[in-house]
């Protein structure tokens, strides 16, 4: 509903309404209350548009143009979506080649009439705040030629303050007020549809431009709104019809301006007053202190009003909630001002509506003072810098409120809880599995390397061994352009620059024909993806397929282009002289062009893996029939393929035998590059898909018992890893609260997150509709869902729960970080020490490994969350009917059968903790005793021999294992008492005399195990190929592996028939380099073992003890390990002056 005062909200409980609710009810519905987040309310607000226009008689269209960007990334693709609903009501959207463009588009669906079109059209731009900034020229002109009566434009601008998806923090209040652009600041969803009417008539009435500013915490979030036909215009007195026009020159040009700053804008207030959009919501007869906010600082001042426990009527405090913040209409400052000692401004980032109160009332005999960023001697009152939260609120307004109000004085007594802090590892955002730039981004070593907008930007997270010495970023459309001025004065005669598809198209062609002006020498790395990905995929407007953009380059000078593909053998027609090639040459055509004078570019062809897997998702695209496994016995856990493909798929595991390598399949993107991998584990299947697994019979909606709930309030943050349906399990609730008949707001703070990184939604339901924040304040979590517990277990997510009330489950399995997949000197924490500070912050936990069991119950861990929501569900922190959920989960539509039976097998592991579970995989080895086993029965040391003599008999022989078992034994009596050390030299002695050679990789490509396995995953009958590349062959010059199929086998049996020529005078591989260094390691680690217990230091020999542990690989990796292990050895024997 669009009331003419903002006031006149009727806060309601919502008819239930479950049988007849669908997710287009947001756009359809036209009375009543729908749910929605602030994006979609933006593509509503069209539609209404429309709809009031009609229901007045007249015959409106609305024009949209803009370039996508945080947080109104969604914007463009939500109304791609909605593109019947677009039709029907004359909405047309031209997604704009970039900012300045679309806006000037936006300028001409206000000068329709002077071409003789009789329709009036509404226009909309939209864009981030630094599309803003680029876009000012344009919208300067746009504003100044003024806007049609029957139409009106406005910008919706989307601003990040605290930068989470953009490269520089953002507020656009001081640009948009520059530009003579009046500005209003929505809170919520609901104030989205009743600003966004009173944004077009302002500009209808005015003759200006308008606009919204669009905070992240609005654009992001959802809530419950009321909806009606009925809205009524303001009036203003005498009307007022501005005549836009475009001639900018000379009496014309004098007169738009005289109308602009003389008519215009004075109009702008008229209506700013009539309309009661700024109004006064909260007052008593002694109020003495005022506070002014608006849009989501307002939402986060009545949280930080609960905090302090404070009664505004009942402690003297005066509250304005402005909906416009520019101009400041005085007639309701005053009005407020009146009476005061004290007005506080509660905004975020710099001083905007302080300085033009201070401008309002300055004369006004008995102005109150005014504080806002700084006290009245200097001090910080509320911070300019990130975002400001309610928890920032609540400290700055404790300084300013006086002493005698307990609940007050009790919170500045209140010290903040101590809570248990260990340093834990970072989920920060990284490239998506199988994603181009996963190589593209790789570059020769010392190369100085710019970065640009886009996904590729996350190389400035990434290790410089991996993408060169990363200089930072410039704006968008600058890349490679700062070189110009950095060439002349530094010793580097070269520079590679990064830049996305999507941002040549928008800009980025001219930076590269002012390298070619400049005649610097750079090499432009275009990475040609065929999507903007950053910002859901969209198709570049006006983008060029490669063979263009190669001639069109060509036309612009550059010196050289070359282009890499993953499919080089592809037909197109290209220029002279450009040449395509395997992308697996990347590095080496990097160094070709680097060493020509000039700008090159080479166009790195590979689509984004995310549409790639979108597209198969919906049948668009078939995905490759071949899959790829990595035999764990064989991996040696090197790392080699992790840095190699630097793909997230590719994940460290931990094993009986230590650190391996897996392949992750239900996040794999089938992009072969961890084949790369220089090892002979790889192992390529194509499946046949008759899974044998045993299958769980269905669980029906009745099968649990229901928890014992009572229908309140409550609220959930809910933490995991991006783009693994975090922001879908938050939908999931708020759908079902919805159907319940309750109110709800939500909030997803994702950032980059959905490229791997954290990500953190909250949800708040209440009975009744509730003017709070979407995201949740400190001690205010009832339900913490901790779906990755890395990201769980963070301080600053852990800051809103509260140990008498929350209730914590976790997922305890370890999901790798991007650091992990190419660092084997990382690890995942130790799950007690991840754990501790989520038990220490809730009253009560629940703990599961959420992904283990949805692969093992569903063959796909994409299931884990909504398992993971049902154990919560049955713990009883979801107050809500389990049908509703259930209903819920139906209307997202997506596997709709399996996350249903997700929901309840979450519910069961809860309410039947030990009901029967499918039986667990088998592990890597089974334990066997032997009688050359040494050690107590039933110790650790027992346990790791029980494993290794064993195997070291099917490695050798039983002499070899005796050797092994009899050193072991030795170093037990050496140790004399604790057996930390002898277990150390068990495994690390094991694992290099157990080196694999030929014979070894034979034996362990023949296990049973392994190809049983393969036949449970990908079905019988599945067909299967070793990837090889024996070092006969690669002394021969062959660079790639060789694929040899079961046909092998015999080969491989004949190899394991020979092994016991290992070693000997007769071993046809003896005598290679790699196998003398690995027979040397094994006497060498033997006879420094003994000696360094000579030392009586148990921390020196347990370390040395333990160093083989570095020594990984095949070939070359492991003979660079293996200096690595002498270098690290030759300095703990130093230290120890041995």
């Amino acid at each position: 509903m669009w009331p003419t005062s903002h006031c006149a909200r009727k806060p309601r409980r919502r008819e239930r309404a479950v049988e007849t609710f669908t997710l287009e009810d947001r756009y359809l519905r036209e009375a009543g209350t729908v749910h929605l987040t602030g994006v979609q309310a933006l593509v509503r607000l069209l539609f209404d548009r429309v709809r009031h226009d009609r229901a007045l008689g007249g015959d409106p269209a609305v024009f949209v143009s803009g370039y996508e960007g945080s947080p109104l990334a969604g914007y463009d693709l939500e109304l791609g979506r909605r593109a019947t609903l677009l039709e029907k009501h004359d909405v047309v959207h031209r997604p704009g080649l970039n900012e300045e463009l679309a806006a000037t588009s936006v300028m001409g669906s206000q000068l329709v009439a002077s071409a003789g079109g009789r329709r009036g059209v509404t226009g909309f731009w939209y864009g981030k705040a630094p599309g803003l900034d680029r876009a000012s020229d344009a919208l300067r002109h746009a504003n100044l030629a003024g806007t049609d009566p029957r139409g009106g434009a406005v910008a919706l601008v989307g601003d990040d303050p605290n930068a989470k998806s953009s490269t520089v923090p953002c507020a656009s209040e001081l640009a948009l007020a520059d530009l003579a652009i009046p500005i209003f600041y929505p809170a919520d969803p609901q104030d989205v549809l009743d600003l966004g009417m009173h944004a077009v008539e302002l500009s209808r009435a005015s003759g200006l431009w308008t606009s919204m500013k669009i905070v992240a915490n609005v654009a992001d979030a959802s809530g419950t709104a009321t909806v009606s036909p009925q809205w009524t215009v303001p009036e203003i007195g005498k009307a007022y019809r501005h005549a836009p026009t475009s001639r900018l020159l000379g009496a014309s040009l004098a007169e738009l301006e005289r109308s602009l700053f003389t008519v215009r804008l004075p109009l702008a207030l008229e209506y700013l007053r009539a309309s009661g959009i700024n109004r006064i919501t909260a007052r008593g007869p002694a109020d003495r202190i005022g506070i002014v906010s608006a849009g989501k600082s307002y939402l986060d001042l009545q949280q930080a009003l609960r905090t302090l426990g404070l009664d505004e009527e009942k402690h003297g405090i005066r509250i304005l909630k402005l909906g416009a913040i520019h101009p400041l209409e005085p007639g309701i400052v005053r009005e407020f001002a009146d009476g005061l000692d004290e007005i506080v401004v509660v905004e975020e980032k710099r001083a905007f509506v302080e300085t033009a109160l201070k401008e309002v009332l300055y004369g006004v005999p008995g102005a109150p003072r005014i504080t806002g960023k700084k006290d009245l001697d200097g001090r910080t009152l509320f911070t300019e810098l990130g975002e400001l939260d309610p928890d920032g609120i609540a400290a700055g307004l404790a300084k300013r409120l006086p002493e005698g109000i307990p609940s007050v004085d009790a919170y500045r007594g209140r010290r903040r809880r101590e809570r248990i802090s260990v340093p834990l590892l970072a989920r920060t955002p990284y490239f998506c599995s199988g994603c181009p730039h996963n190589s593209s981004t790789k570059v020769p070593e010392g190369t100085l390397v710019g970065g640009g907008i886009g996904c590729h930007t996350m190389a400035l997270f990434m290790e410089p061994d991996q993408v060169g010495t990363v200089l930072g970023v410039t704006q968008m459309g600058g890349e490679g352009t700062q070189w110009i001025g950095m060439a002349p004065f530094v010793e580097a005669d070269h520079f590679v620059q990064n830049i996305g598809d999507g941002t040549f198209t928008h800009s980025g062609s001219l930076a590269v024909r002012a390298a070619v002006a400049a005649g610097v020498n750079v090499t432009y790395k275009l990475l040609y993806n065929s999507a903007v990905a950053m910002t859901g995929g969209q198709d570049a407007v006006g983008g060029l397929p490669v063979e263009k953009v190669a001639e069109l380059l060509l036309v612009e000078g550059v010196k050289r282009v070359v282009i890499t593909s993953d499919a080089p053998a592809k037909r197109r027609k290209l220029p002279a002289g450009v040449e395509v090639r395997d992308r697996s040459e990347l590095l080496a055509t990097q160094e070709e062009l680097a060493a020509i004078k000039g700008v090159t570019v080479l166009i790195h062809e590979q689509e984004c893996a995310a549409e790639k897997r979108r597209k198969r998702r919906r049948g668009k695209q078939t995905a490759p029939a071949t899959r790829v496994v990595i035999n764990e016995r064989v991996c040696e856990g090197c790392g080699d393929c992790g840095t190699k493909s630097n793909c997230l798929s590719v994940q460290p595991v931990a094993t009986e035998f230590g650190r391996k390598t897996a392949i992750h399949q239900s996040s794999c993107n089938v992009d072969y590059s961890c084949l790369a991998g220089d090892c002979p584990s790889f192992v390529t299947v194509v499946p046949t898909g008759r899974k044998q697994r045993r299958k769980l019979a269905d669980l029906t909606a009745d099968a649990v018992p229901a928890p014992p709930i009572e229908p309140k309030d409550f609220t959930v943050r809910i933490t995991g890893i991006g783009g693994t349906g975090v922001v879908t399990v938050t939908q999931i609730l708020a759908t079902a609260a919805v159907l319940d008949g309750r109110h709800v707001r939500t909030l997803d703070q994702t950032g980059l997150a959905q490229k791997g990184g954290a990500v953190v939604s909250d949800l708040k339901v209440t009975a009744e509709p509730v003017e709070q924040a979407p995201k949740l304040a400190a001690g205010e979590c009832d339900l913490y869902l901790a779906c990755d517990a890395l990201v769980g277990a963070d301080a600053a997510n852990l800051a809103v729960t509260d140990p008498a009330r929350t209730t914590a489950v976790v997922s305890t399995t370890q999901v790798p970080t991007g650091r992990m997949v190419v660092d084997t000197t990382v690890s995942f924490p130790d799950p007690g020490s991840v754990l501790a500070p989520l038990e220490t912050a809730a009253a009560r936990t629940v703990s599961l490994d959420a992904r283990g069991l949805a692969e093992t119950l569903f063959d796909d861990d994409q299931f884990a969350n909504v398992l993971q929501l049902g154990a919560a569900y049955q713990t009883g922190a979801i107050p809500l009917p389990a049908a509703a959920i259930e209903r819920a989960i139906e209307l997202n539509g997506t596997a709709v059968a399996a996350n249903l039976q997700a929901f309840r097998r979450g519910r069961r592991l809860v309410a039947e903790p030990e009901a029967p579970r499918p039986a667990p995989r088998r592990p890597v080895a089974q334990p066997a005793v032997r009688a050359l086993v040494h050690a107590e029965p039933g110790s650790e040391l027992a346990r790791l021999l029980d494993i290794r003599v064993p195997d070291l008999v099917a490695y050798q022989d039983e002499a070899y294992a005796r050797a092994y078992a009899e050193f072991v034994e030795r170093v037990r009596v050496l140790e004399d008492g604790p057996t930390e050390i002898t277990e150390a030299v068990a495994k690390h002695l094991y694992k290099l005399m157990a080196y694999k050679d030929e014979y070894e990789v034979a034996r362990l490509s023949l296990d049973p195990a392994f190809t049983a396995g393969l036949e449970e995953e990908f079905g019988d009958g599945t067909r299967y190929a070793f990837r090889l590349h024996p070092p006969v062959l690669r002394a021969l010059g062959m660079r790639r592996k060789i694929s040899l199929g079961p046909w092998f086998r015999p080969a491989f049996r004949l190899l394991h028939a020979l092994r016991r020529l290992r070693g000997t005078r007769l071993d046809p591989f003896g005598r290679a380099h790699v196998r003398r260094v690995e027979r040397e390691l094994i006497d060498d680690y033997r006879g420094v073992v003994l000696r360094a217990f000579r030392s009586q230091d148990r921390q020196r020999v347990l370390a040395l003890a333990e160093l083989p542990d570095v020594v990984r690989g095949y070939e070359d990796v492991k003979l660079a390990n293996v200096a690595r292990y002498r270098e690290r050895q030759a300095e703990i024997l130093t230290r120890a002056g041995n």
